[in-house]
This record gives C-alpha cells, sequence and structure tokens, in this order.
C-alpha cells in the first residue's frame, strides 16, 4: 500500500490490519463477497474493477470541470458533488445518498451536508474547502473545520458511531474518539489515487470504505467497529510480543557489546566492578529507548528538521535512520562489522547537544541522549549481527494465530504502550559472564520496581484524576 495514499493516525484502522483486509484474511470478520452485498459467485474483484474503471473517466472529467471554474468561485461545492462524490459513493454502495436535515444534538446545529440511515453522518464539502481548518462564510466549515465538525457531532451524538468527510481530493474516515489530545481517522488521498493510476490503493479504498462497513443496528455492530476491536485485541497481542521483542533486543545488545573483541575496556570495567550489571543493563535499556524513540519519531516525520535542505534529509534516509536499518534487519543477518552502530552513534550524538544540519538533525537534549547516559558503552564497538538482531526483535513480532511475522506499527505507538514495556523490564536483572562473553536477562523476586518503587500510571487513570480534581 502506498504510504502516499493512505494515512492511518491514531490505531483507529491500523496500517496492518487494512493490509490483512486486502489479502482477504479470513481471520478478519466480513471481507467476503456476499459480505459486501455482491450475489453468489459474483468476485470482488471484478466489482472493484467495474468501479475503478468507471471512476477513472469520472475523476477525469471532474478535474476539467473544477478547473474551468473562475477563482471567484469559493467553494466548488456543487461541481465537486455531481461531477465526483455523487458517483464516488454510488461505487461505494450509497447509491442515492440523501442530504441531511437539521442535526442537532443538545440545541447545538451541526450543518454537515448528508446523512447515510440513522447513524452515519457524511460531509461532503467542495475541493476549493481544505477539511482541516475553517473557512469563513462557508456552510459547514465557518465554525470549525470539516473535519472538526463531524467528530464533535460523532462526540457529542448518542446514536451515531462512525462518519465520513471529503472535499473531493482526500476522504476520511472518523469515529467517535473520547481524546482531546489524539486524533483518530483513516485517510485517503483521492488525487494522488487517481491522478497517480493507483488501482491497488482503490481496492483497499473499495473494501474499506463501501456501504457495508457501515451499517449495523446498532451502529456497534457495524463491521468497521469489528475491525477496529480486531486491530485492538491484534494491538494488545502484538504488545506483549513488543515486551518480549525489547527484552531479546537488549539480550542481543548485551551480548554483542560483551562479545566484541574491541571491547576490554569494557569487559575490564565489568570485572573490575567499575561498572555494574545493573548499570549495563540500565544502559543497554536506554539505548533500546534511543531506538524506539528514532522509530516512532521517523514513522510520525517528526525528527527532522523541518528547515532542512532536501539534500541533507535524502542523506539523512539513506545512511543514518533506523529506518535504514529496520530495512537491512528485514532480510540480512548481518555482518562483524560495526559500521551500522558507527553510523547510528553519529545520530546520537548529534542529538545529544550539538545537532547536525549536514543530515537535517537538531539537538534534542535531556538525559536520555545525554553521553553519561551511556556512559560505559562509550567508545565501545557493536558488530551489524548483533545490532540488526536487536532491530528485528524492535520491529518484528510473531503472530500465532495467523501463523506470520507482522511489523510493529510505530506510528501509532502510544505512551502507554512505551509505559508498560518498561515497567514488565524493572522486572529484569542481567546476569554476566564476562569470561564466557555472555549476557541474559532472568526475573527476580527483588526486581528493580519493587525495590523502587516504580510503575507506570496508565493514561486512563491519569484522565480520571485530573477529572475528579
Amino acid at each position: 500500500m502506498s504510504a502516499i495514499t493512505l494515512v492511518s493516525v491514531g490505531g483507529l484502522l491500523p496500517r496492518d490490519l487494512l493490509d490483512r483486509v486486502t489479502s482477504g484474511d479470513q481471520t478478519v470478520p466480513g471481507t467476503g463477497p456476499t459480505d459486501y452485498g455482491l450475489a453468489p459467485g459474483e468476485r470482488l474483484n471484478d466489482a472493484i474493477t467495474r468501479s475503478w474503471n468507471r471512476l477513472r473517466g469520472v475523476w477525469a472529467s471532474f478535474r476539467r470541470a473544477e478547473a474551468l471554474l473562475p477563482p471567484s468561485e469559493q467553494t466548488a461545492t456543487s461541481v465537486t458533488r455531481e461531477r465526483w462524490l455523487r458517483p464516488l459513493f454510488d461505487e461505494l454502495g450509497f447509491a442515492g445518498l440523501p442530504l441531511a436535515r437539521g442535526l442537532h444534538v443538545d440545541g447545538k446545529d451541526y450543518p454537515i451536508s448528508h446523512h447515510w440511515g440513522s447513524t452515519v453522518p457524511i460531509h461532503l464539502p467542495g475541493a476549493r474547502v481544505a477539511i482541516d481548518r475553517a473557512s469563513r462564510g462557508v456552510r459547514g466549515a465557518a465554525r470549525s473545520s470539516p473535519h472538526g465538525l463531524v467528530q464533535e457531532y460523532l462526540n457529542r451524538s448518542e446514536s451515531c458511531l462512525w462518519g465520513i468527510v471529503s472535499n473531493g481530493l482526500v476522504l476520511r474516515i472518523l469515529r467517535d474518539n473520547a481524546s482531546l489530545t489524539r486524533q483518530a481517522y483513516v485517510e485517503f488521498d483521492l488525487e494522488a489515487m487517481f491522478d497517480g493510476e493507483a488501482y491497488s490503493d482503490f481496492v483497499l479504498l473499495w473494501l474499506t470504505c463501501h456501504r457495508t462497513r457501515f451499517d449495523g443496528e446498532p451502529p456497534e455492530k457495524c463491521l468497521l467497529e469489528q475491525w477496529s476491536a480486531e486491530a485492538a485485541s491484534a494491538g494488545t497481542r502484538a504488545l506483549d510480543k513488543l515486551r518480549e521483542g525489547v527484552e531479546q533486543a537488549i539480550v542481543a545488545l548485551g551480548e554483542g557489546f560483551v562479545a566484541h573483541r574491541d571491547n576490554g575496556k569494557l569487559r575490564q570495567a565489568l570485572r573490575s566492578g567499575e561498572v555494574s550489571t545493573e548499570e549495563l543493563q540500565r544502559q543497554l535499556l536506554r539505548v533500546v529507548y534511543r531506538l524506539l524513540f528514532l522509530l516512532v519519531a521517523e514513522s510520525r516525520d517528526l525528527l527532522l528538521d523541518p528547515e532542512a535542505s532536501e539534500t541533507a534529509k535524502i542523506r539523512y534516509h539513506r545512511f543514518y535512520s533506523v529506518q535504514r536499518i529496520r530495512a537491512l534487519a528485514a532480510r540480512r543477518r548481518g555482518t562483524p562489522h560495526d559500521d551500522l552502530w558507527a553510523s547510528l552513534t553519529v545520530t546520537m550524538d548529534a542529538l545529544a547537544a550539538t545537532g547536525a544540519p549536514a543530515i537535517g538533525l537538531k539537538p534534542l537534549g535531556s538525559f536520555l541522549w545525554s553521553p553519561e547516559a551511556i556512559a560505559a558503552l562509550a567508545g565501545a564497538s557493536l558488530d551489524n549481527h548483533h545490532l540488526l538482531t536487536a532491530v528485528r526483535h524492535l520491529c518484528l513480532v510473531y503472530d500465532k494465530d495467523a501463523k506470520v511475522p507482522r511489523a510493529v506499527d510505530y506510528r501509532n505507538l502510544g505512551a502507554e504502550e512505551l509505559g508498560s514495556v518498561y515497567e514488565s523490564l524493572l522486572e529484569l536483572h542481567a546476569q554476566v559472564d564476562v569470561d564466557a562473553r555472555t549476557f541474559t536477562l532472568a526475573t527476580a523476586a527483588g526486581n528493580e520496581r519493587k525495590t523502587t518503587g516504580s510503575y507506570y500510571t496508565p493514561d486512563s487513570l491519569i484522565r480520571v484524576l485530573l477529572d475528579s480534581a
């Protein structure tokens, strides 16, 4: 699936689940032809191809018509709906999509354009109306953005759970969302999809946005809700596996540092007690958390300086990013060389204090990135095999039910997951045999969590405490 045409934010319908939908995974409910209202014997691919062939022509006609509108046409609402969105929604099963009539909640008016049945608000402003910001004087966008309008309505309505907003250039699926700080939606870039002739992306749009996904009485029984629940369940299983992956990553790093032929200074410090096994374990955990931070920040495109040159950004991605190491870990076991650790060290040093404009990095500061955080590992070497093994454990989890490895969705990894992982690791302690050059982790009754009173407070409990205070 192209990263250009699909964005999944907030874990509502994660990329991993959507990939399972397109692959016809039978463990995902409602993915058969009859579940989409097709006749017995009719194939999904045939129905999707018919829709694609029709809509390609409709899209081209709409773009020509929209281009002919004068600049004074502020919204292009009529041409967008009649020449493009109505045919699109017809192909998605919403034939004869009716206009909404007087949507109110607690006396407040919500000027959403359309409504399917009694449970699905569908807001369709024109192609010249941004869906993420308010547009003065435009109905359905004047008070708040079209996205915000639909989201607020879903949050306040007792009968609606899922909704759609589209200006013809992008289409978003939204759900009732209790979080005030983190958005959750799935976005399809229609412009990039049809201009780029991305048929495989359209397949996922059709499978995900079809009317049969929203049908349900009550709405909690609709297939999108079932998919979301399946994603949450899979996410819980993946979190359990991620804990194991982090533990295995620490072991891989520990083995690599203790065993490397050039790390005699580190082994001597461990042998003399200058560096305790507990301190080594803490510093290895900090390396892992640096990797996790980079995986999340890169996945969300938040790490590089927005003002950095395109050359600097390309240089970072090609030679210094964790995503590069992640890609290598997926196809190589690694060699005795230590060039990958050397490049990662450049990135970590740049984030500590100095920055590196040549690769688009500004300093982050904080103890996590300070030299003191991993002082025992300063100047130490780590071979590619152990680093790639560690990254592989962090980025892939094995789904026993489907019997396939699945990539960890770092774009939507939240503080709750990281906190839970951190708390579970406090129950482990390191065992190092310097002479045998081995490193292992074991669970002990007197673990650091119990002796220090360290526990992670879940976000849900924090919200309750804030509300009650």
